[in-house]
């Protein structure tokens, strides 16, 4: 009657090159930070894929490459989507 299925997830930072997921949630309290993610296009729901890890953390979003810090990286939590 139900089929197996599977929910993967972790922090960006776990994310191998060339994974991509999707953006659940922030852990940030600071409204500046919070708000600096918002103003990249970085909020739930959104679509990301990691394209490098080292010596800087870079994602696309959509069209866009986006720079983040290892912090910021390590506090967004996103869903990994396995198509």
């Amino acid at each position: 009657m139900f089929s197996k299925f599977h929910v993967k997830g972790s922090s960006l930072e776990l994310l191998k090159k060339g994974e991509r997921g999707i953006i659940k949630f922030c852990n940030i309290k600071d409204e500046k930070s919070l708000q600096e993610l918002i103003s990249m296009g970085i909020t739930p729901g959104t679509f990301i894929t990691v394209e490098q890890h080292f010596p800087c953390f870079v994602i696309r979003v959509g069209e866009r490459q986006l720079t983040l810090t290892r912090e910021f990286a390590q506090r967004i939590y996103v869903r990994i989507d396995d198509e």
